[in-house]
């Protein structure tokens, strides 16, 4: 049958059109907001809220009462999430989220009293972490407190090496000794993120060591690379970086693509933004450099006298989510790399263990020697806008 030319049109209008449809349709499917969590502390609260997917939001804070406020655009709220969270400390009241209209969701803190609040968003998952800081009335102890984090555990194995030796075990078996060897010292409070094999997110390690108003803290994890070759030491403090291999390590700390982490990088204006608002002290950069060298020149020389070849791979810097936010300075270290024969050989003796723990701790104590008299960290209050 032949069909009227308009009908004829009309039908090449429809099959040209449909792609675009189903495009913009695609493209337009709202993002879940799956939970929002909080960690609470006498003057520092971290609220979180996860998402299946980036979004763009908007914040403000109103007064009368006052208030915090998120509008998270083409999103919708889960029935499983719980919608009203009550706090209930000096910082904040409570968190309530709500579908605002069709395609927003807001999410509304109840503020008490606050002296800062900081925003990141981290990725795969996607959350959007707020840090609120409250009134600092801790005050300064003559016992310097240090934070160690065992990196990975639980569900998240880390790297595993060719022998499926874990960096989870690895890792946190040097913490538990170099805690033992670090408590030693009447001077110091030691604090673990784990002391077992449990799951943490990256964002709660960081919570811990501002809740325990830490001078310093120190993540410890073992290096992996698809080259079997590879090996060494390195330490790593915060910063933006254009080199490929410290993105690498980055990127398999993170649990995100490399893709992704060159994306990040590649948002150089917003990651700036984000480690000025982070390294908004300078004596938190300063420090951090200052302890990260000690730290790496320690293990060096002190595993050189007792094992051969071992590489100094040097002090550099990275995106890791595990430091975005610490209030004090912190390094990651990369003990050796467990993706190495030989390294992951001498990973499994007590021995190198043993040897790696005291030559951090080593270089945690000369940093602290060498450390201003009077220097607190924790007591430090940044008075930036955010």
């Amino acid at each position: 049958m032949k069909l009227p030319g308009k009908s004829v049109v009309f039908l090449l209008m429809l099959l040209l059109l449909t792609p675009l449809f189903s495009l913009s349709a695609f493209a337009s499917n709202p993002v879940d907001v799956t939970d929002i969590r909080y960690w609470s502390f006498p003057e520092y609260t971290r609220v979180v809220i996860s998402l299946t997917d980036q979004v763009e939001f908007s914040k403000k804070r109103l007064s009368n009462p006052d208030r915090l406020y998120f509008d998270l655009k083409n999103s919708k709220i889960t029935t499983e999430i719980k919608k009203n969270i009550s706090v209930s400390n000096e910082m904040l009241k409570s968190v309530r989220a709500s579908q605002f209209d069709a395609d927003t969701v807001r999410v509304v803190l109840d503020l008490e009293k606050i002296t800062d609040y900081k925003i990141v968003t981290l990725e795969d998952p996607v959350r959007v972490v707020i840090d609120i800081y409250g009134q600092t009335t801790t005050p300064a102890s003559a016992k310097k407190r240090i934070v160690i984090d065992a990196g990975h555990g639980g569900h998240d194995p880390g790297a595993v090496g060719p022998k499926n030796l874990y960096e989870k075990d690895v890792v946190l078996d040097i913490a538990l000794k170099l805690r033992d060897l670090l408590s030693n010292n009447k001077n110091y409070e030691i604090f673990l993120t784990r002391d077992k094999d449990v799951f943490i997110p990256l964002e709660q390690r960081t919570a811990i060591a501002n809740s325990k108003n830490a001078d310093l803290f120190v993540s410890v994890h073992a290096n992996a690379s698809p080259r079997k070759a590879a090996k060494g030491i390195e330490t790593y403090m915060l910063n933006w970086t254009n080199d490929e291999e410290a993105m690498k390590v980055a990127a398999r700390e993170n649990a995100i693509s490399l893709k992704k982490m060159r994306q990040m990088n590649k948002k150089e204006m917003d990651i700036l933004d984000i480690i000025k608002n982070d390294l908004s002290r300078e004596n938190k950069r300063d420090e951090s450099i200052k302890l990260a060298h000690y730290i790496q020149k320690n293990m060096v020389s002190d595993l050189n006298k007792n094992y051969d070849h071992i590489v100094d791979l040097g002090v550099k810097q990275a995106l890791f989510y595990v430091l975005f936010g610490a209030k004090m300075p912190s390094v990651l270290v990369e003990v050796s790399f467990i993706s190495n024969p030989l390294e992951e050989k001498l990973l499994s003796k007590e021995d190198y263990r043993g040897d790696l723990a005291k030559s951090i701790s080593a270089g945690i104590t000369k940093y602290m020697s060498k450390a201003p008299e009077g220097q607190t960290i924790a007591g430090f209050r940044d008075d930036l806008a955010p």
